[in-house]
């Protein structure tokens, strides 16, 4: 189902997005502690400006739950932006019923004085 869901996002089919989504279906983003319902979620994902690709990376799954790692990137103030998301995803009855994403941009630094010199 993962491969599905980050195939049909790169290819911005957002009309197909809710079908691979259960009714009751919630998505939460860890980082800015939001959550989403089914629509609202296909929303943002449709309406998200800049969005260009998402690549899968990885993918580990067993049984009804998936965790993954995808390559993001998009167009920010005119410049291509790549950003890494994890997806923690579970399955049933052919659907995605939940999913919690953790976003991150590429271009940060770790702050002084928390690397060995």
């Amino acid at each position: 189902m993962v491969p599905r869901l980050v195939e049909t996002i790169d290819g911005h089919r957002w009309e197909d997005l809710p079908d691979l989504l259960a009714p009751g279906f919630t998505s939460r983003l860890v980082h800015t502690d939001e959550t989403f319902d089914r629509d609202a979620w296909v929303r943002l994902n449709a309406d998200y400006p800049g969005f260009e690709r998402m690549e899968l990376e990885d993918l580990v799954a067993d049984g009804g739950r998936a965790a993954c790692r995808a390559h993001v990137t998009g167009v920010v103030e005119g410049r291509t932006a790549h950003f890494e998301v994890a997806m923690f995803v579970t399955v049933a009855e052919g659907v995605i019923q939940e999913m919690t994403e953790v976003w991150a941009d590429l271009d940060g630094v770790a702050p002084e004085g928390t690397r060995p010199s």
